[in-house]
């Protein structure tokens, strides 16, 4: 089998929603939905390894600290693991009072009833039916009519709805689910959707849910937000009405579905932390909260450590989260590229603290989340000059000038063509070290002395040369320029810059020194040292030799 050359012969285009005068275009998303995870049911049916008991609770417990205050917690009638975790849940109080639990049945009468059992004692529950009424599922795999479905339906609600009677003490929430919603046709799933609302009787004080579901993204993400309006404008008692969206990513849009969703009027949202769920996940609450948030709507949800709400995920899931996926991957808030890391290294450097978040190629603070900012910018050979002063800085407080910059980005893009590798901060720092810092042949500096008066310097410096101690003397208006005074070869110094590493007793003087040597091309030397004179002289040194030593490996060639 391959790819057809025309897949029209057994594919079809979803057909538009007749909505010629929608509005949700030109809408934008101002407040929260209600947030449900359904990572303990949909999630966990979905596992290669379901999760234990104790996977179960430490994700629960996760849920709530991150503030999602609708769980579905399991499928109580379809496994016994699903029962006692929602038995456990209630009778071992491990229910905030701000927590509403959900759980899934079929639309059967003995299911329901199980069902009704594992919630004895609840405080507050939401039972979570749904039968499914797409075409495809009325044909092929349930051989019933519409009236049969909408029958299964009211039949359901009816059951729903006296067994919650008998357990008054339960604060009760409906929820029913046309499913597949996308693929049924939106006259009749409003007619089932009436029909089950019609044994409800909601109130605007308490509302029944009607789930949306994508269970199969089937059309772009504007025909799901059509299909959202459409049925918002049509259903009835719309005022006792939650209109929840469950959206599936079988087309990669799942996010997109869901806010677009929104916009076109629901109220609430079912999904998965990073995505999880059968076959290419469901809707990621992560991705969609922040993504409120960077819109400057805070979203209910605390995702201040996501790194740690990762690790619990994946440890329970046994599914690594994609080191690209948004907002929490490990590589999303990384520049590898030049460019991009001389313009966020620049954005760090002007950025308000206290101002509106302009950071080029991040739209989110990665401090907001707990991400640190050393993985922001990491080099490899596609890094240029920004990344790599960037990781000096930030990590051993050294800040190179710009020309420096430049030609120690050579240094390094050799280094990384030569590897194919990427470097990390300490890798760098070893390359400045053995590249400047120990630039001591053909002349190491092993000591000086330094005489000032009348603004005049005098400095007499030690230095070993082929293993043998020489001293040079030279006066000048100033130490360096007394020392070059004193050099054996034609020196001219083209900049010089200094700066503190640290403060207090520990800090440490950092000089960068530009220079020509005889007429030669300008290259760079760095010094540090406790003390400010002693640095400048060792850049100095620094850069001396490492021109003598590039001039002399030029002639040899």
């Amino acid at each position: 089998m391959s790819m057809l050359k025309d897949p029209s012969s057994k594919y079809r285009a979803f057909p538009a929603i007749d909505l010629p005068d929608r509005t949700w275009p030109s809408k934008t998303i101002s407040e929260v939905p209600i947030w449900c995870s359904s990572d303990l049911r949909d999630g966990n049916q979905s596992l290669i390894e379901p999760m234990d008991a104790a996977k179960k609770m430490r994700f629960f417990k996760t849920l709530v600290q991150v503030g999602i205050k609708q769980i579905e917690v399991g499928f109580p009638s379809a496994s016994q693991t699903d029962f006692d975790f929602v038995r456990e849940l209630i009778e071992g109080g491990h229910i905030p009072e701000d927590t509403t639990i959900q759980v899934l049945t079929q639309a059967r009468e003995d299911l329901i009833s199980r069902t009704f059992e594992s919630l004895k004692g609840a405080k507050k529950a939401i039972v979570h039916v749904y039968n499914a009424t797409a075409p495809s599922f009325r044909r092929i795999v349930f051989n019933q009519d519409k009236a049969g479905v909408v029958g299964i339906a009211v039949n359901a609600a009816r059951i729903i709805k006296d067994l919650a009677a008998q357990q008054p003490n339960t604060q009760w929430t409906f929820q029913y689910s046309p499913e597949i919603f996308t693929s049924t046709e939106l006259a009749f799933a409003v007619e089932v959707c009436d029909a089950v609302l019609d044994v409800w009787q909601p109130t605007p004080e308490n509302k029944a849910i009607l789930n949306l579901p994508a269970t199969v993204e089937v059309a772009t993400p504007n025909v799901y937000a059509d299909q959202i309006e459409w049925f918002g404008r049509h259903i009835g008692r719309r005022d006792s009405v939650l209109i929840s969206l469950h959206t599936h990513n079988d087309r990669g849009t799942g996010v997109a579905a869901s806010e677009l969703g929104l916009m076109a009027g629901a109220d609430r949202v079912e999904g998965c932390l990073f995505g999880n769920g059968e076959r290419t996940g469901n809707v990621d609450l992560v991705n969609l909260a922040l993504n409120l948030y960077t819109q400057g709507i805070h979203p209910g949800l605390d995702f201040s450590d996501i790194d740690n709400v990762r690790k619990v995920v994946e440890e329970c899931n046994q599914i690594p989260v994609h080191p690209r996926h948004p907002y929490v991957g490990d590589l999303v808030h990384t520049a590898f590229s030049g460019s991009h890391q001389d313009a966020i290294r620049k954005g760090f450097s002007q950025q308000d603290p206290n101002g509106v978040w302009e950071v080029p190629y991040l739209p989110i603070d990665p401090a907001d989340i707990g991400r640190s900012y050393e993985a922001v910018i990491r080099v490899n050979s596609q890094s240029g000059k920004g990344g790599i002063s960037y990781l000096l800085e930030q990590e051993y407080g050294i800040c190179l000038p710009r020309r420096m910059q430049i030609e120690f980005s050579q240094v390094v893009q050799k280094e990384t063509d030569r590897l194919g590798l990427e470097m990390s901060a300490e890798q760098i720092y070893r390359l400045l070290d053995r590249e400047y810092l120990q630039a001591i042949t053909p002349y190491a500096l092993k000591g000086h002395r330094l005489q000032e008066e009348n603004g005049t310097s005098a400095v007499d410096v030690e230095v070993l040369s082929e293993g043998e101690s020489q001293h040079w003397r030279g006066i000048g208006k100033g130490p360096l320029e007394a020392l070059v005074a004193g050099l054996p070869v034609a020196v001219e110094i083209m900049d010089y810059s200094e700066h503190a590493i640290g403060a207090g007793t520990n800090a440490k003087a950092a000089a960068y020194l530009e220079l020509r040597v005889n007429g030669g091309r300008a290259l760079h030397g760095v010094g540090i040292d406790e003390n400010l004179t002693t640095a400048s002289f060792r850049a100095l040194f620094s850069a001396l030799n490492r021109a003598l030593t590039q001039a002399e490996a030029q002639e040899a060639a």
